[in-house]
Order: C-alpha cells, then sequence, then structure tokens
C-alpha cells in the first residue's frame, strides 16, 4: 500500500469544461485529493481537443485530456434523466469541493448553478471559475482568454512588440493555465483553513491582470504616468545562434556593460548615461546580432553566464525535454495513459511523495462502480458544515525572504488572508522592487516611493537585518524559531553560504514548511543562472509562442514571476496539510522554471504524442477564428494612431451573430464560412474585411455593437485604466490604501471573492523599511539599548546604506 498523500481524504467534484477548471483539479490530484470528473454523455470537450488538430485523426482522447485528466474518476451524468441527477446529488452529498465552470450541458441547469449547489449542499466548497465573476455587470457578457488580456491591458502593458506591428498577446492560452492555478489554491485554502462550506467566486479578468500587469493602476496614481507606455522590442532579446535561438536580457546598467565586454566593444560603454540602455542596444543591434550567429546556443549562453547576463536558450515542444536542466532534473515524465512526455510535479517536496499520476479515466469508466458506492449503506456519513471565523491564514506567522515580483506575490497572498508577513530586507540590500519608480535618488526618502514595492507588499510587516554579519545571522535563527513558514527566493547559494539551509532551518524549527524558490531549482547544471521572469518564459516555451509568424518570438516580460508565486503558494498548502495532519514540516522546492514547464506542458505534448511543433501565430489562436486584433479610428491618450480591439469567435453561433452585426456583407455569406474550419482557411481574407470595417469605427463603437449582440470583443486598455472598468468597480477589486511617504493610491486586492469573508478586503500599506523592527524584535527578546546598539552597528536601519 502506498503512503498517504495530504489530500487522500478529501472529495473534490469537477464539473468544469476547458483547461483552467482542469488544471486546477489536476492540481488538487496530484496532492492526493480523489476527484471525480462529471461528464455529460458526450464527453467532456477536451477529449476531442489538441492544438493542432491531431486528435481527431485517431480513435483515442486527445492528449492534453490524458494529461489533465491523471488520476481522476470519470462518471456520466445525463442532465436530462432524473435518475443522473439524483446520483450527482449523492455525489456532492459526500464531496468536499466542487470546481464549476460554464460550458457544458450540466452546468448550464439552473438546479447545478453554483449558488445552488451550495444552496443544497451548504457544507461544499463551490470555486467558481468565469470570465468577470459571478456577478456584476458583465457577468453574463461574452468573453475568451484573448479578449481577457486585452481587457486586463495586459496586452500592451509592458510594452510588449514591435511599435510599427500591431501588440501582441500572450501565446498558449496561459490566462486559462494561471486562473487554474490561481483556482486551486484558492479551493485549498476554503477546504483546508477555513473549515466551511462556501462560494469561491473567481475572475478570470482579474488573474489575467496580476499575471500580466504589474501594479499599473497604483504606478500611475503615485508617479503620475504609465509604468510604460511603448512598445519596443528588448535587445538582445531573442536572437538566432549558429544551432537555435537564444534569449539574453540586459535589465541594469550592469549587465549592459558587462554585454559589452562580452562581445568586445567596452567602448560602447557609455557612464555618463548608464540608464540609456535601450538606446545604446538598438543603436549597436546588429554587431551584437551578428556576434550572436557565429557562436552556439550553448556558447553564447556559457559566455553570458560567465559575465552574471540573464540567459536561456529558447525552449519550445520539441527541444524543452531535452534542454540540459530539464534533463539532469527530471522535469519531464511520461504519460501513464498513452507514453507521450509531459511535465512532472510544479513542486517537490522533502519529507512525502506527492501522488504519481496514473491513467485518464475512459469515459464513464468509473459511472457503475460509483453509482453502487454512493448507494451502499455504509458509506462514510454526509459532511457537516463548520463553522469559519476569521481569515484564512490568521495566526500564521510567515518569514518572507523575498524580492522583486515571484516571490512576494505569494506571500501577498497570504498577507492578504490574514497571515502575519514578515519581510526582510538590509539597509545595504532592500528589495530591489523599491528601485522601479524612476524617483531621483536626491529626493528624501526615495526608496520608500516604488509603487511597485507598494503593490506586492501590502499587509506586511518589515524589519531590516543584514544577514552578512553574525549579529543579523543570530537574529535571524532566532526570528525562525518563532515562524511556520519561510519562504524565500534567492538564489540557492545565497542561504546555503549562511548556514540557513532548509536541514538547518529545521534544527532552529522542527515543524517549519520552508519555501524555497530558486529560479531553475537547488540543484542541476543551470541551478545558479540569474533568473529574471523573461529568463524564465524563454526556457519554458512560453516565449516561443508569443510574437508575429514572420519574425523573432517576443519574451512576454511578465507571467513567469507570478505563476511562479501563485505555484509556490500551491505547494506550500499541500505541504500545510500534510502538517496538518501529521504535525511534520517540509521543504517544498519550487522552482520557477517548474511552474513554467506545467503552463507551458501543451507544447511538449503535442509534439511527443503528435509529432506537431506548435508555432506562434500573432494574435491568432487554436481555438477562435476569427480571433485577431482590429486597428480602430480615432487616437490614443498618447495622440498616437494606436487604438486597437480584440474580437475572437468560438463558436459557429457568434460567428452568424457577427455576420450580422456587420450587416451580412456579400464576403460573410459564403457557406463555408459557417464552420470553424473554413473560417480558420480564410482567415486573412476576414481579417482584410474585419480590419476595414474597424478601421472606420472607434473603439467604443465596435465593442458596443459587437458585444451587445453577444460577440467576444475587447478594448486594448492601457493597464493603468483598469479603474474604469465598471466589473472591477463591481466586485471593488481595487482598495484605497494611504501610505505615510507616498499618500493615497488604489492598489488591486485579489482575483477571488470567499462568501464567508467580507466583500472588501483590508488593505493595509507595505511596510516603510525596517518599520517593524522594534515591534519584531522586541518580541523575540531584543532589549531597547540592544536595538540602539544594532542600528549603530548597521545591523539594523531605517534607511538605506550603500
Amino acid at each position: 500500500m502506498s503512503a498517504p498523500t495530504p489530500l487522500d481524504n478529501y472529495l473534490v467534484v469537477d464539473m468544469s469544461d476547458g483547461i483552467a477548471g482542469a488544471y486546477c483539479t489536476k492540481m488538487l490530484a496530484d496532492g492526493g485529493a480523489r476527484v471525480v470528473t462529471v461528464e455529460p454523455p458526450e464527453g467532456d470537450s477536451l477529449r476531442s481537443w489538441s492544438a493542432s488538430g491531431s486528435a481527431a485523426d485517431t480513435d483515442s482522447d486527445g492528449a492534453l485530456f490524458d494529461y489533465l485528466a491523471c488520476s481522476k474518476e470519470s462518471l456520466v451524468v445525463d442532465p436530462d434523466v432524473a435518475a443522473d441527477l439524483d446520483m450527482l446529488n449523492r455525489l456532492l452529498s459526500k464531496a468536499d469541493a466542487v470546481v464549476w465552470s460554464r460550458g457544458s450541458r450540466l452546468t448550464a441547469q439552473t438546479a447545478l448553478a453554483p449558488s445552488a449547489i451550495c444552496d443544497a449542499h451548504p457544507h461544499l466548497v463551490v470555486t467558481a471559475i468565469t470570465p468577470f465573476g459571478l456577478e456584476g455587470p458583465w457577468s453574463e457578457r461574452a468573453a475568451t482568454e484573448f479578449t481577457l488580456q486585452a481587457w486586463s491591458g495586459g496586452i500592451v502593458g509592458l510594452g510588449r512588440g514591435a511599435p510599427d506591428r500591431a501588440p501582441v498577446h500572450v501565446g498558449g492560452r496561459i490566462g486559462e493555465w494561471f486562473a487554474g492555478a490561481y483556482a486551486a489554491a484558492a479551493t485549498m485554502t476554503s477546504v483546508l483553513r477555513g473549515g466551511a462550506g462556501e462560494l469561491v467566486d473567481l475572475s478570470m479578468l482579474e488573474t489575467e491582470i496580476q499575471g500580466l500587469t504589474y501594479h499599473s493602476t497604483t504606478f500611475q496614481e503615485l508617479r503620475g504616468r504609465p509604468f510604460r507606455s511603448e512598445r519596443s522590442i528588448f535587445i538582445p532579446g531573442v536572437s538566432q545562434a549558429s544551432d537555435g535561438m537564444v534569449a539574453l536580457g540586459c535589465a541594469t546598467a550592469q549587465q549592459w556593460n558587462d554585454l559589452c565586454v562580452m562581445v568586445g566593444h567596452p567602448e560602447w560603454i557609455d557612464n555618463d548615461q548608464p540608464l540609456q540602455i535601450t538606446t545604446r542596444a538598438a543603436e549597436f543591434a546588429t554587431d551584437i546580432y551578428a556576434w550572436i550567429s557565429e557562436r552556439t546556443v550553448d556558447e553564447v549562453c556559457e559566455a553570458a553566464t560567465a559575465f552574471r547576463i540573464p540567459n536561456a536558450a529558447v525552449g519550445n515542444g520539441a527541444n524543452l525535454p531535452e534542454l540540459a536542466q530539464h534533463e539532469e532534473r527530471g522535469s519531464y515524465i511520461k504519460n501513464p495513459t498513452r507514453g507521450f512526455t509531459q511535465p512532472g510535479h510544479p513542486y517537490r517536496m522533502s519529507s512525502f511523495a506527492l501522488h504519481q499520476p496514473e491513467p485518464a479515466p475512459r469515459l464513464g469508466e468509473h459511472t457503475e462502480a460509483l453509482g453502487a458506492e454512493l448507494s451502499a449503506p455504509d458509506h462514510k456519513g454526509d459532511r457537516q458544515q463548520a463553522t469559519t471565523t476569521g481569515k484564512p491564514f490568521e495566526g500564521m506567522r510567515v518569514l518572507d525572504m523575498t524580492a522583486f515580483w515571484a516571490g512576494p506575490s505569494c506571500t501577498h497572498i497570504l498577507a492578504t488572508l490574514g497571515a502575519e508577513v514578515i519581510h526582510v530586507e538590509s539597509t545595504s540590500r532592500p528589495d530591489m522592487t523599491r528601485f522601479i519608480a524612476g524617483v531621483p535618488m536626491t529626493d528624501e526618502n526615495w526608496w520608500e516611493k516604488s509603487p511597485i514595492f507598494a503593490g506586492l507588499n501590502t499587509n506586511k510587516k518589515g524589519v531590516t537585518l543584514n544577514i552578512q554579519t553574525e549579529q543579523g545571522r543570530e537574529l535571524l535563527k532566532e526570528l525562525v524559531k518563532t515562524c511556520d513558514v519561510l519562504v524565500e527566493n534567492y538564489t540557492p547559494r545565497v542561504l546555503d553560504q549562511i548556514g540557513m539551509d532548509y536541514e538547518s532551518v529545521k534544527a532552529l524549527r522542527p515543524d517549519i514548511i520552508m519555501v524555497r524558490m530558486p529560479g531553475f531549482g537547488l540543484d542541476g547544471p543551470w541551478k545558479d543562472k540569474a533568473a529574471f521572469a523573461y529568463v524564465i518564459e524563454d526556457a519554458s516555451g512560453l516565449t516561443w509562442l508569443t510574437g508575429h509568424p514572420d519574425q523573432n518570438p517576443v519574451e512576454p516580460y511578465s507571467i513567469g514571476d507570478p505563476n511562479a508565486g501563485i505555484h509556490a503558494l500551491n505547494g506550500l498548502l499541500v505541504a500545510l496539510a500534510h502538517r496538518d495532519r501529521t504535525g511534520a514540516g517540509t521543504l517544498v522546492e519550487a522552482s520557477m522554471i517548474e511552474a513554467a514547464l506545467n503552463v507551458s506542458a501543451e507544447q511538449v505534448i503535442e509534439y511527443s504524442a503528435y509529432g506537431k511543433l506548435l508555432n506562434r501565430d500573432g494574435n491568432r489562436g487554436p481555438v477562435a477564428a476569427p480571433q485577431n486584433l482590429y486597428q480602430s479610428a480615432g487616437t490614443d491618450e498618447f495622440g498616437r494612431d494606436d487604438c486597437w480591439v480584440a474580437i475572437a469567435v468560438e463558436t459557429d453561433a457568434q460567428w452568424s451573430i457577427l455576420r450580422e452585426a456587420l450587416g451580412s456583407p456579400e464576403w460573410a455569406l459564403d457557406p463555408a464560412l459557417e464552420s470553424a474550419d473554413g473560417r480558420r482557411a480564410a482567415h486573412d481574407l476576414i481579417d482584410e474585411k474585419l480590419g476595414q470595417w474597424c478601421r472606420v469605427r472607434s473603439d467604443d463603437e465596435i465593442v458596443d455593437t459587437l458585444w451587445d449582440a453577444g460577440v467576444p470583443v475587447a478594448k486594448v486598455m492601457q493597464p493603468h485604466r483598469q479603474t474604469e472598468l465598471p466589473q472591477l468597480e463591481f466586485r471593488r477589486f481595487f482598495a484605497q490604501v494611504d501610505h505615510a511617504v507616498n499618500g493615497t493610491a488604489r492598489h488591486t486586492t485579489l482575483p477571488i471573492r470567499f462568501s464567508s469573508a467580507p466583500e472588501q478586503f483590508d488593505m493595509r500599506p507595505a511596510p516603510l523599511l525596517g518599520e517593524h523592527n522594534t515591534e519584531i524584535l522586541t518580541g523575540i527578546g531584543v532589549t531597547a539599548a540592544e536595538l540602539d546598539k544594532l542600528e549603530s552597528d548597521k545591523v539594523i536601519g531605517r534607511k538605506l546604506a550603500f
């Protein structure tokens, strides 16, 4: 008999359709939960799906389904058969959680709406995944993952793509995967920490904002300008080497200077204008690309690593499993159903094994057995509703040794949901997001004025400790003894060198859960690589699917960090379930790269199962046809002829609606266009005609005409204008936060609403540097006199001291 897994006493019913819900329940199954997928007689839509269309040529279920449905059971329920619905209700009476989305005949039933399920089964946690949330002015509006990217501001938010072309969305339907990871964390939070049935309402629009934009509203309101308003191609970025594509990134002046030396041109360094990286790189782009083209990917990466320049081979469905780091760490495994290649778990535990995937179920494979089980008189009693009090993580103390975006985005959720999160910095090595503001260093307290730091660290406490000193390390050890959880995202050598590896931390606090978030893992040939978001995107395939097909791919420059954060939170929640059950802590190794490999899984699966290499296709996609960005009339807020709308037609019915909204022009009446295959074959023609129609209309006119009719459409928003969206206002997604230095600005909350919690999240400002030194350090026995001595010795402090 295999050892128990943390979630193996939980029963989850999957009533979702599509990637988001399936990935959510896959993560729960990996933690050991029993997952029953409820399907109509025609089966889950993913059974017939493949991005390349190859599943239609086989008698088997689609390979992506076989990946996402590993270890699950299949129950067929015909919504027109009363006995089937009765069996479903008996299953729900025994379950702990339901994951729900629209899209199937089952969830279209009024009696199976989320609120109805909650009313009938008040013990259940019901997690609803919808485009805009269950309530509000947009709750019933048509949307796709593509149009949600546009509404979120994520298509243009970080300046992705060339200014002389249409902006480009992040490929691979990344928003669906990211929403699934968020839904898994929200479900576990409610089931494991809430103790009662409730409705968990997740908005995919809000998850897109969290994953594809960078606290843009807060930046605009605090700094009076957008974080980034123009598109550009980062240089070197993705480049062609002699044997493949490689990516190099220069995010700092030092990295640019090192690149100049690496390619043999130290004279390019301009010490008088050290921050003009983009301008200088563009000036010498031809020479830089020539240097790269004469070398192999490995040679370029080896040289860049020696100079500590962020770098990676650019992965795709064909080469990802063969990249040295992934191969050595065993990041890919064989699918137990059909033997194709798929990612392993996105995190690893030291104290217990996660559930190993079992074959995906055949349609209705478990219907008969479940029917017998649910009718047996000795089945375990119905779940009873408990009483929820307080926030889910109240009473938990978290030591937050994170910086930049990935780690803080994980601990931000914990802090917002009640944990006491202590963010550790030092006066000589602060969290570098404090520097992302464009505030002159001559300003008083300039390091307190970063909107990015403010957005990522609300509700946290802040202490400064110089852990390069013996006193600082001793204080850190004393602090560890008081904490339930430690989260860190340094490169592996940092904590190892000061004696704070997991075994050392465990000796201080035996039941601690230590979440380590290295870029590429704690071992392997790439473990010491610098791991900025874009490097993770390059090395995982996320970059490969983003960009226009006639150009090199472009880095999303966004999702790599927050995706790592939400996966680390999922790993932490599984570890908490293990500790709740056994009293034992564990090391959670949640590398950024393996989180990214999981959400880019479809590329490797398609290539391994069907031999088809998925490629970027601009703003087209594998589901909707037509799908694209179309330029509208008018100028944007910067006076540029650069206004766009996103349109995506996913069904034949939507095509009919679009055709009528256009006035049924002759070109659109071709019978071949009534099918998705026909529209995809004529995509160029449709783009031309639809582009002409849009070009003479404003974006507001286009949206009003098409959306009111039921066509998925969106304006391509600048992200700092998110507060103008009535749906976000209705859901109170933004909260006003008063800061002692910055004043008041709106900050994002969380993309989920818990029915047992207040409608508005309580948001306290991010801590000033060392703001809580006295409170936290006196709590571990430091006296007032010792505090003064520590400050004079520069072990702690309230001001930067380089």
